[in-house]
C-alpha cells in the first residue's frame, strides 16, 4: 500500500528533479536528515513508481542540428479502436518525443523532433499521414524554445 507523501518526500523529489545525481550525503544536508532515513525514503519512492527512472537533459544544440515540431492531429473518426491504432503506432517512431490525448479541435498533440524541414516533411508525409483513420495534421515550427522545464511543480 502506498504511504502519502508528506513534506520530506516532496522536498526530495525536488531536490531530485533539480539533479538526480545528487548524494545522499547532500541530500542529507540540505534535509538536516541522516543518511538511513533519507535513503530509505527514496527506495521507497521508487518502489512506489513516484520515481519512474532518472534520466539526462542533454544540450541537443551542442549535439547536432534539429528543429521541433509541434502537431496537431485529427482522426477521421474518433472511435476507441482508431485511437488505439494511432497511439500503439506512435510508440514505434523515434522521432515522436512526446505524445499527448487532447480535447478541442484536435486528438492528439505530438511533439517531433527532426533534423530540418526537409527531414520534417518525410517524416510527415512517409509516416504520420500513412498512419490509418488519421485525417488532418497541423504543424508548428519552434523557432526557439524559451523555457523547457523537465520538472513536475512539488513545491
Amino acid at each position: 500500500m502506498q504511504e502519502a507523501l508528506d513534506h520530506i518526500d516532496l522536498k526530495i523529489l525536488c531536490l531530485l528533479q533539480e539533479d538526480a545525481k545528487m548524494s545522499i550525503k547532500d541530500m542529507c544536508e540540505i534535509l538536516h536528515l541522516t543518511k538511513t532515513p533519507v535513503y530509505e525514503r527514496i527506495k521507497r519512492l521508487e518502489q512506489e513508481g513516484y520515481i519512474q527512472g532518472y534520466t539526462v537533459v542533454l544540450d541537443t544544440k551542442k549535439i547536432r542540428k534539429s528543429i521541433s515540431v509541434y502537431c496537431f492531429i485529427s482522426l477521421e473518426a474518433q472511435k476507441g479502436r482508431h485511437m488505439d491504432a494511432f497511439l500503439e503506432e506512435v510508440k514505434s517512431y523515434k522521432e515522436i518525443v512526446e505524445c499527448s490525448v487532447v480535447g478541442g479541435d484536435f486528438d492528439f498533440l505530438l511533439k517531433v523532433i527532426v533534423e530540418d524541414l526537409e527531414a520534417y516533411y518525410a517524416f510527415a508525409k512517409n509516416k504520420l499521414a500513412s498512419i490509418p483513420a488519421v485525417g488532418l495534421v497541423k504543424s508548428a515550427f519552434v523557432l526557439d524554445a524559451y523555457k523547457e522545464a523537465h520538472k513536475f511543480p512539488l513545491l
